[in-house]
């Protein structure tokens, strides 16, 4: 829709203006040598004699965020990616045409300047621009008071300007960069290997959920966005990647809330010769020396409580949640009917052809998962919800697999790995039944993946981790919306 107000106007003739002039309002050939922090790092100590002695200059360039103009002479705040800095224009010093050029520029504009450093009245650092140039013309006007919550749907649409004149949101992110280059470090000096995976695959697998479907010209075939990268990596420990990790973009066709975005980044890792137990020590260490890192304290603020990431964390089973929170009878878990009845019981809509596992599953998310405000391993969850997992040696329908609950969701799943390849075929083999009878995010068959277990996995664990919900955690960010740049919205 084209912009018809005032200021736009205003401006779009300051532009047109500009160029029959002969002024260029967007060249690109100036160079600062150096930036508003690092400035203010070197020089912010200075005293003004300092400054005189030491004949200390800059030449900057950033985003014009204020004017006050006294008429032949202004203060400006310039921003740059560092920090802020604010410089005095004076007609006198820049002459006819440069000072031409800066009434040419309105608050949002990029412009560079240079001059020497001194100290106003006040105090402040301020640079009197000897020279000025302007390098990109803003033809809307920045918003005054861009308050996310009272518009927040604004905030997601045009992120650009959210970031530009929020610190606080700009700050998230660049945690959230924290975030992932600890996580990095942190498993490469574990002799973790980095790699890369395909996004499009033929057969979606490695979770349950719902793919985006797409169709490969050339090729002729169908494929699907990765929901996990999973099959793929643990191909690579067949292949003697012992330890390997990828951070990726993962994709599911599914709803969207303040925990679920469909495009999604994902920290997923496998290391041979371990078990689920050693990544409940592993991730323990990682996500608790995160905070130590991020936050200087194991203890955190979110959303208004306190949580203690410090080690150890509680470990619990799947069951003994169930028990705790909730007034089952210890029937559910040996008789389908009970466990039917319970459910219904809590208002759950359970159809009667949902596997045992998986109405245990559901009754687990309704009354206990909320309640693990503080970081949590479940444990032993049963085998129908988990096809890929190793099967518990003392339970045979429970599996070797754990759920990190933090605030009450999901913050990471992980398991001893099955490399069984008999045992493997014949879970895929009940998934496409399950298919057949109408669950969509039931796995499909794989054969490749088959053939790579009979070449011989070594026993192993891995695991995932959501980024986006761990950077939620560790930023006090109430929607995941708030911590990726730029979430998928309706037209």
């Amino acid at each position: 829709m084209e912009d018809k107000s005032v200021e736009y106007r205003q401006r779009l003739g300051k532009l047109k203006e500009m160029r029959e002039a002969g002024i260029d309002p967007y060249p690109n050939d100036f160079k600062p040598n150096g930036d508003c922090g690092s400035i203010l790092r070197e020089y912010g100590n200075a005293t003004k004699e300092d400054l005189e002695s030491r004949a200390a200059r800059a030449i900057i360039a950033g985003r014009i965020m204020a004017i006050r103009d006294f008429g032949k002479a202004s203060f400006i705040q310039v921003q740059d990616r560092s920090g802020r800095l604010q410089a005095y224009v004076r007609k006198d010093l820049l002459g006819e045409e440069g000072f031409r050029v800066f009434k040419f520029c309105d608050v949002g504009d990029i412009v560079g300047l240079g001059g020497r450093l001194f100290r106003t009245r006040t105090n402040e650092l301020t640079v009197e621009a000897d020279a000025l140039r302007l390098l990109s013309k803003g033809l809307h006007p920045l918003p005054e008071k861009w308050h996310g919550l009272k518009d927040v749907e604004a905030r997601y649409r045009q992120r650009y300007l959210d970031v530009l004149v929020n610190q606080e949101v700009k700050d998230v992110f660049l945690k959230r960069t924290a975030v992932v280059r600890f996580i990095r470090d942190f498993l490469s000096e574990r002799e973790f290997v980095e790699v890369e995976t395909p996004m499009l695959q033929p057969i979606p697998g490695g979770a349950a959920a719902k793919p985006f479907t797409t169709f490969h010209n050339a090729l002729g075939m169908e494929l699907y966005l990765r929901i996990a990268p999973e099959l793929y990596l643990k191909r690579l420990v067949v292949a003697g990647f012992e330890r390997v990790f990828e951070i990726n973009r993962n994709f599911r066709n599914e709803g969207v809330s303040t925990q679920h975005n469909p495009e999604f980044t994902m920290l997923e890792f496998y290391q041979a010769y371990a078990t689920f137990e050693d990544l409940m020590a592993l991730t323990e260490e990682m996500i608790s020396s995160l905070a130590a890192r991020l936050a200087g304290s194991t203890k955190i603020k979110y959303q208004g409580r306190e949580i203690d990431l410090t080690p150890p964390w509680e470990r619990i089973s799947v069951r003994d949640a169930i028990l705790r929170y909730s007034n089952a009878d210890e029937g559910i878990f040996a008789d389908k009917g009970k466990a039917l009845g319970f459910a219904s019981s809590l208002g759950l809509s359970v159809p009667e052809g949902l596997s045992h596992g998986k109405v245990i599953t559901e009754i687990f998310e309704k009354v206990a998962e909320p309640m693990f405000v503080n970081p949590t391993f479940v444990t032993h969850y049963p085998l129908d919800v988990s096809p890929l997992s190793r099967k518990n040696a003392k339970d045979p329908s429970l599996v070797d697999r754990f759920e990190l609950l933090v605030a009450g969701r999901e913050i990471a799943n992980a398991f001893s790995e099955l490399n069984d390849p008999v045992d493997q075929k014949e879970r895929f083999a009940a998934q496409l039944r399950e298919r057949e009878a109408g669950d969509q995010e039931a796995h499909q068959m794989d054969e490749d993946y088959i053939r790579a277990l009979e070449y011989g996995m070594p026993p192993a664990a891995g695991e995932g981790i959501g980024i986006d919900r761990l950077v939620m955690l560790l930023t006090d960010s109430p929607s995941i919306r708030d911590v990726i740049l730029f979430p998928l919205l309706k037209k």
